[in-house]
């Protein structure tokens, strides 16, 4: 059973900041994506456990979209929030832009979504506050949320029934 209700205000994070190095290159030359993708799952992680007040862990990542390259130089400036909750997990919608410090030009780099789940003391899934979303924006990421869930659970109903039959 879900207790409190929480804003998506109270866990998200806003402008945390990543200078680009040398080491943070592939061998292309532009940023490491497994780089960014670590990146974003503390952060995701951080609204999660804020959010639950639990400790949690990845249970998904949907739709990792990079949008364009980072290069050495750049700032990278990540932002996440909470999107739906469900009763143990949740999905966190996480954003990058890179920026460059000289002009302050800024493009959109990476998407991704994440889902959580909380566990209790004993490591099983446990309920979670519900979500309190404040306008037209939050109500169309909730209802986003609850359609790519219903995408990976038939997903996953289509691989059983997959193998179930080979």
């Amino acid at each position: 059973m879900q207790k409190k209700k929480k804003s998506v205000a109270c866990s998200a994070v806003e402008n945390h900041i990543y200078k680009i190095f040398p080491n943070d290159l592939n061998t292309n030359g532009t940023c490491f994506g497994g780089l960014v993708m670590s990146i974003l799952d503390r952060i995701t992680l951080v609204v999660a456990e804020r959010h639950s007040e639990r400790m949690c862990v990845t249970a998904a990542v949907d739709a990792m979209h990079f949008l364009a390259a980072a290069h050495l130089g750049e700032i990278l400036i990540c932002s996440a929030a909470i999107n739906q909750v469900w009763q143990s997990s949740m999905e966190i919608g996480a954003r990058v832009v890179a920026q460059n410090p000289k002009t302050s030009e800024q493009r959109h780099v990476v998407s991704a979504y994440f889902t959580f789940v909380a566990l209790d003391e004993n490591n099983r899934p446990t309920a979670i506050p519900a979500l309190i979303t404040e306008g037209a924006i939050q109500d169309r990421r909730q209802e986003e949320a609850n359609m790519r869930k219903k995408a990976r659970l038939a997903l996953a109903h289509e691989r059983a029934l997959k193998k179930k039959s080979s």
